[in-house]
């Protein structure tokens, strides 16, 4: 008996609980969204989506979309996020569609704010807006969403809106118009890949080209013993040996820029399957040429749309290249090593600068 009261008075302290969270509860019946009053109104808004309801963080920039595919993939962590450069790339895009959109009678207003909010996204000053990691569902749909609802957003935020309200912007109708995941993922990773090869990897493989370079012209005139399956064969310089490793930068350099011409291939304007469904004549030429205005590389739009939705050719290919680049740079790097080895019982042939101590037990290593 004892315990049955208990279990009513603990009923009944739920029971009051709860009604009081009603008390405090407002109903919005035309938005079909509930807020309350309570403290977690001060952490969270609802949103919602197709398949309901969801909190949505009140300091964040993305919506119901995002936070279900947090929901669903709580797999990951901070390594796996999505790329932010595919997430800057995303930006640049967004960007160039908002302007042809306009173009094609989207209201100003609305487009120069998804302008705005589009480049601060690709200026990286909205990164901690974007969650989710690389393990979601196909076409990357997810991610095209959380770019559109920061975007969307933002861009309410700016002509004085309400989070959340995909009111005067929506996420959907107004950031991803003429647009589907299926052509703007192909796009923003085709945009990526470009920047970042342009950006970091051909400067960084012409720095190491010049400076191995500036070796072997340092040592033309050093003659030291040549070495096939490590060992003595016959006499050469330093500078022919460092002239190798020149030779092999400069074959890396050309075949990274014979791969790119299909990275700058677009697939903007294919829209879910290729045929251009919802897009106004010249919109895939237009979204191309904007984004080869801001980036300043020449992107043009795919020629076929069915290739550019349906394969990444164009990416395994520049993959490959840069496979081959990697291996050209471990086999240089191995030989200095090895001819830097010593000093007193390797080769000891080359000084490698001193830049910290190499080991913690043995002084002077």
């Amino acid at each position: 008996m004892y315990r049955s009261l208990r279990n009513v008075q603990r009923f009944n302290g739920q029971l009051q609980a709860l009604q009081r969270n009603l008390a405090n509860t407002k109903h919005s019946p035309a938005a079909g969204v509930i807020f309350t009053s309570s403290r977690m109104s001060s952490e969270y808004r609802i949103e919602a989506d197709t398949f309901g309801e969801l909190k949505v963080p009140v300091d964040k920039y993305y919506g119901a979309q995002t936070v279900r595919s947090t929901m669903n993939f709580k797999i990951g962590g901070p390594s796996e996020r999505m790329p932010i450069q595919v997430i800057k790339a995303f930006g640049i895009l967004k960007r160039a569609a908002a302007e042809v959109n306009k173009d094609y009678g989207l209201d100003p207003k609305l487009a120069d704010a998804i302008v705005q909010a589009a480049d601060e996204v690709a200026a990286g000053k909205l990164d901690d807006h974007f969650p989710l990691v690389v393990w979601q569902t196909g076409s990357g749909t997810q991610s095209n969403m959380n770019v559109n609802e920061v975007i969307s957003n933002r861009a309410i935020e700016i002509l004085g809106g309400k989070l959340g309200s995909k009111d005067p912007v929506h996420p959907n109708d107004h950031v991803n118009k003429s647009q589907s995941s299926n052509d703007t993922f192909p796009t923003a990773m085709h945009i990526a890949a470009a920047k970042e090869v342009h950006e970091v990897l051909l400067p960084g493989l012409q720095h190491l080209h010049d400076a191995l370079h500036s070796k072997a012209v340092e040592f033309k005139d050093i003659i030291k013993i040549g070495r096939t399956h490590t060992q003595d064969a016959v006499p050469l310089s330093l500078g022919q040996e460092f002239g190798g490793y020149v030779q092999q930068v400069k074959y890396s350099i050309v075949r990274v820029k014979t791969a790119m011409p299909r990275i700058y291939e677009l697939a903007a304007g294919g829209t879910a399957v290729g045929t251009g469904l919802n897009t106004r004549i010249g919109f895939a030429e237009k979204v191309a040429a904007t984004v080869a205005s801001l980036t300043g590389l020449p992107f043009v739009t795919a020629p076929n749309k069915f290739e550019a939705l349906a394969a990444h050719d164009a990416l395994v290919e520049l993959s490959g290249a840069l496979n081959t680049v990697a291996v050209s740079m471990m086999k240089i790097a191995n030989d200095i090593r090895f001819l830097g080895s010593g000093p007193r019982s390797g080769l000891g042939e080359l000084c490698l600068p001193e830049n910290e101590p190499g080991s913690s037990i043995m002084p002077g290593e």
